[in-house]
């Protein structure tokens, strides 16, 4: 059996309480034990133990990362999580061995170094912004799209080695939201991507 871990970065914030992120946990939990897998979780705000969570990792097949977009990136609470679970997984020695590069070639394969290559991550983040904030580029994020606004955590993942599944995004959640859209567009990204 297939092991999956739900990091749930969702905070209570201006009007919405947190509720999507949870709403899209929840969706993601029954799902995935439907398809057979072993789910795991960990609601970030709710507190965790740094060792413990090494071991969920450790014990994982995928990661998926669900949290809202704040100020163009992840809620804090999320940057913490990474920076103190990552951080003693790597003092630990169990998710790199250093940073990939070697002495005789100083400027070559850094970020190369992760032992966690077998695993693999999603992000499954919602946003105020519509898609075409994101994709036209004459909008705000000049047609990047959500992998470019969120590279740093994607480069924070395959500094320890895991790679990428494709992302899910619920957009303009705020002023003109469709959770039963959400819901369902989900779980078919879900049994697309791991079914």
């Amino acid at each position: 059996m297939r092991t999956i871990l739900l990091l749930n970065g969702g905070k209570a914030f201006y009007e919405s309480g947190g509720k999507l992120s949870e709403t899209l946990q929840e969706i993601a939990k029954e799902t995935l034990e439907s398809l057979g897998f072993n789910v795991l979780e960990t609601h970030i705000d709710k507190g965790y133990n740094e060792a413990q969570e090494i071991q969920k990792i450790l014990s994982s097949d995928v990661l998926i990362w669900q949290f809202p977009g704040w100020w163009m990136g992840e809620p804090w609470i999320v940057k913490e999580y990474i920076d103190k679970v990552f951080m003693a997984g790597v003092r630990t020695g169990k998710f790199l061995t250093g940073d990939g590069r070697h002495r005789d070639s100083p400027s070559k394969n850094y970020g190369k170094g992760g032992l966690l290559k077998s695993k693999k991550y999603l992000f499954s983040t919602t946003w105020n912004a519509p898609l075409e904030a994101f994709e036209d580029k004459n909008e705000f994020f000049g047609g990047i799209g959500i992998d470019g606004v969120n590279l740093h955590l994607h480069k924070v993942c395959e500094f320890v080695g895991m790679s990428a599944l494709p992302s899910f995004t619920c957009y303009d959640v705020v002023k003109n939201p469709k959770v039963e859209q959400y819901i369902a567009d989900y779980k078919t990204h879900l049994r697309k991507v791991l079914g």
